[in-house]
C-alpha cells in the first residue's frame, strides 16, 4: 500500500489542498487570513489566494509523519530566519505565528480529521489517516501515468 512517505511532498500537498477546498466545508480561511503574515520572519502576506488550504494540507502531512505534535513544535517547523536591524547583523530564527496553526488545527478537528491528546498534542484520527493514504495512492497513480519507469516501485 502506498503511504504519504512514498510520494513527493509538493504534489501530495497540492492534491490534498485541492481536496480540502472542494470537499471539506469546515475548512475555510477566516476573514483575517488575507491580511496577515504567516510569521515574524516574513515580510509580506502569502501570494497565493488559497494558501490556507495548503497550510492545512501541510499540517495534516506533518501530523501523519511526526505523530502527536503540539503547536510550539509546529511553530518551530514553520519558522524561519529574520533580518533584525542593519544589513551587517546576522539573521536570527523566529517562530511562525501560532494563531494560524491553531485555527487551522481547530478547523481540521471540526472536520473530524484531527483529534487532541491532552499533554501530547494533536494526532490524526483514523478517518484522517485513511484520507491521506487515499490521496497518496491517487498521487502515486498519477505519477505512474506520467513516468512509467516508476512502475517497478509499485506494490502489486
Amino acid at each position: 500500500m502506498v503511504s504519504v512517505k512514498d510520494v513527493p511532498p509538493q504534489k501530495f500537498i497540492e492534491a490534498l489542498a485541492k481536496y480540502l477546498k472542494e470537499n471539506v466545508p469546515q475548512v475555510k480561511p477566516p476573514p483575517w487570513a488575507y491580511f496577515v503574515k504567516t510569521g515574524a520572519h516574513k515580510e509580506r502576506v502569502p501570494m497565493q489566494e488559497d494558501w490556507w488550504y495548503y497550510r492545512c494540507a501541510s499540517l495534516l502531512r506533518k501530523l501523519y509523519l511526526h505523530g502527536p505534535v503540539g503547536i510550539e513544535r509546529l511553530r518551530t517547523a514553520y519558522g524561519g530566519a529574520c533580518k533584525i536591524g542593519s544589513e551587517y547583523r546576522r539573521e536570527h530564527f523566529r517562530k511562525a505565528g501560532g494563531s494560524i496553526i491553531r485555527k487551522a488545527l481547530q478547523q481540521l478537528e471540526a472536520a473530524g480529521l484531527v483529534t487532541k491528546i491532552p499533554g501530547k498534542g494533536r494526532v490524526l484520527t483514523p478517518e484522517g489517516r485513511s484520507l491521506l493514504d487515499r490521496i497518496a495512492t491517487k498521487v502515486f497513480r498519477e505519477l505512474l501515468r506520467e513516468r512509467p519507469e516508476l512502475k517497478k516501485y509499485a506494490v502489486p
